[in-house]
């Protein structure tokens, strides 16, 4: 059986990686179209695990937010794909999280050294 600490770094390490993945999903569609399992493997290269029930309503959440849009693509296997690419309001949204990434993460780093 896990000892409270356990769960409760569980619990905030989940809750980290909930609140950056929009992010991340937005920096790997960034680079061009994207299919959702294409995605998937990116993130799982970058050491963060998603499953599918957790990328469908992310991407269906950016996407009525206006800041991805897709096509339907055919394939060779199977039914069509569809892939996802920024809108012009993904890219300005992106790049002010960027900002804002870096400025955490300067101020986390520094208080780590500060604090380690």
């Amino acid at each position: 059986m896990a000892n409270i600490n356990e769960i409760n770094i569980n619990k905030t390490k989940a809750q980290m990686r909930k609140g950056i993945l929009e992010f991340c999903i937005l920096l790997v569609i960034s680079k061009g179209q994207a299919y959702a399992s294409d995605i998937l493997k990116e993130l799982k290269k970058a050491n963060l695990i998603v499953v599918e029930g957790t990328m469908y309503p992310l991407l269906s959440r950016l996407k009525n937010s206006g800041l991805l849009s897709y096509d339907w693509e055919e394939s060779k296997q199977g039914p069509p794909r569809k892939y996802y690419s920024l809108t012009s309001k993904g890219e300005k949204f992106l790049k002010e999280l960027m900002k804002v990434w870096e400025s955490l993460d300067k101020s986390i780093s520094a208080l780590i050294k500060k604090f380690k």
